[in-house]
């Protein structure tokens, strides 16, 4: 067996030159085997990332765009020429099949290539003659230093919704990936390092609570963008904005699926099985709910079941569906759950827990679950399980369906399947989630949009990426300016008055 490997903070360009006060291990899901060994950084180590990526921001807020885009596009080629590789490490420490990451790493790339459009994102405006001889325009301008704290199901692509954006518009970053799975930052940032971005740009600090609540408290971080669960989102945004600082934090989710009787059925049931256990379940746009009208009920069911019976969980390098979930944590987790949803009177129609598993008894393995019968009072149905979890809930009508998705304490992402265009168009202006699919399960926007959900799936008034992510990571001054011959109006005390 290998020796662990030490992964530690990137100070700049530099690996961290100092010893660790503490660590925590890195595993690989799927043998349960110990890969590496996290450095987790102190509020000492914090200050000293943050003070260096302070120094940084100066430099880089006042570069040229002329001289920042290169910057932008070349990491976006290095991107795509490293995708295999960086999918390879999320697969070794996540475990979601290798195809998946690749899929995760591409839907980054393509925010990175909405960032080297950034000349014409950051052009203000401006108005002549406002008042006799006076003119009035509005400027964009970069925040300084900027923390990123993401989480562990998607170690690459959300990261890459923030520090791509942050950077064209003249900010220093210092992100701190989740410790389950850090790798995948790690070489991302070595990218940028390649790609010309000056030192301290550019910074990771790997850590625990103790590395989240120092970067929420320094006075230097202007603005915090977290993603996570429900509980720490809130967190976040109360301990940052309780600072002074900007916060977008994105929280948690129970996505549903309703189902209506005109539904292609085939293609809902493909739909519940790719978005409901793919990445293990572990996405906060992935399906838990289907919502489904009485009348298909039981043939929606049992087309979910028959996909269900071929898929193949194991080793996510290995050529399997659907690999482990990050932790034996997470897997003991969703395994109570299940059992939870049993003892509550639920049917289970797939118990997830029995499954063939192909790959080492160590690994952490749970199978697609399926449960009918759900009630709304269940655990399995108020909680985010995060795992392959599907629960069916029945309804008798489009109504009651709408009215059990907005009675969700989550608005994150939501769908409809349905060939009524009527429909679908009522429900999209009708249901309260900030991300709507029709006949698409995984209603993830496009990088030229923007992510972000409604109620306690985000607190802060910011969106990922897209023109809001620009807004964001900038700030607007208006300026008001007269150029006057020798002569002036004399002294006049009243309010200013356009004239």
């Amino acid at each position: 067996m290998s020796t662990p490997t030490r992964i530690t903070h990137l100070i700049g360009h530099q690996e961290f030159d100092g010893s660790a006060e503490r660590t925590s291990e890195v595993y690989n899901p799927a043998t349960g085997r110990v890969t590496g060994t996290l450095d987790l950084a102190s509020a000492e180590v914090v200050d000293r990332v943050v003070q260096h990526a302070a120094t940084a921001a100066k430099q880089w807020g006042s570069t040229s765009l002329a001289k920042r885009t290169p910057v932008l596009f070349k990491f976006r080629q290095l991107l795509e020429e490293n995708k295999e590789r960086i999918a390879e490490i999320i697969t070794s420490e996540h475990g979601k099949v290798t195809s998946d990451a690749l899929g995760e790493v591409t839907r980054g790339l393509e925010v990175a290539e909405f960032a080297c459009g950034i000349p014409q994102l950051l052009k203000g405006g401006y108005s002549e003659n406002v008042s006799t001889g006076v003119d009035a325009y509005s400027i964009l301008q970069p925040l300084g230093v900027v923390a990123v704290i993401s989480p562990f199901n998607f170690p690459a692509m959300v990261p890459l919704w923030f520090v791509p954006i942050a950077v064209a518009c003249g900010n220093a970053v210092v992100i701190k990936p989740s410790e389950k799975d850090p790798s995948a930052v790690v070489e991302v940032a070595k990218l940028w390092k390649e790609a010309g971005l000056p030192d301290g740009v550019m910074n990771v600090v790997h850590g625990d609570k103790e590395a989240v609540d120092a970067l929420l408290d320094h006075p230097t971080v202007k603005a915090v963008s977290f993603v996570g669960s429900t509980p720490i989102a809130k967190y976040v945004y109360e301990r940052g904005v309780a600072t002074g600082k900007r916060v977008q934090a994105l929280g948690g989710a129970k996505n549903h699926m309703l189902v209506l009787p005109d539904a292609d059925l085939d293609l809902a049931a493909d739909a519940a099985v790719n978005a409901g256990f793919g990445s293990a379940g572990e996405r906060c746009m992935a399906i838990s709910v289907v919502v489904a009208v009485d009348s298909i009920a039981d043939e929606l069911i049992e087309r979910i079941k028959s996909r269900m019976a071929g898929l193949k969980t194991g080793d996510g390098s290995t050529g399997c569906d659907m690999g482990p979930v990050v932790t034996a944590q997470a897997r003991d987790r969703i395994t109570d759950y299940i059992q939870a949803g049993l003892d509550a009177g639920a049917r289970l129609v797939v118990d997830g827990r029995d499954g063939e598993f192909h790959g080492p008894d160590e690994g952490f393995f749970v199978g697609p679950t399926l449960f009918d019968e759900v009630g709304t009072d269940m655990s399995i149905y108020t909680d985010e399980i995060f795992g392959p979890v599907l629960s069916v809930v029945r309804v008798q009508s489009y109504d009651e369906g709408l009215d059990l998705i907005n009675s969700s304490e989550y608005g994150n992402g939501t769908a409809i399947f349905t060939n009524d265009g009527g429909a679908a168009r009522r429900f999209q202006n009708e249901v309260e989630v900030g991300m709507v699919g029709i006949n698409v399960p995984i209603p993830v926007p496009v990088s030229y949009y923007s992510f972000g959900g409604w109620k306690s799936s985000l607190f802060g008034d910011s969106h990922a990426y897209g023109v809001e992510g620009v807004h964001f990571f900038t700030r607007t001054k208006a300026v008001t300016s007269r150029w006057l011959d020798p002569s002036h109006g004399g002294l006049n005390l009243g309010f200013p008055q356009n004239d």
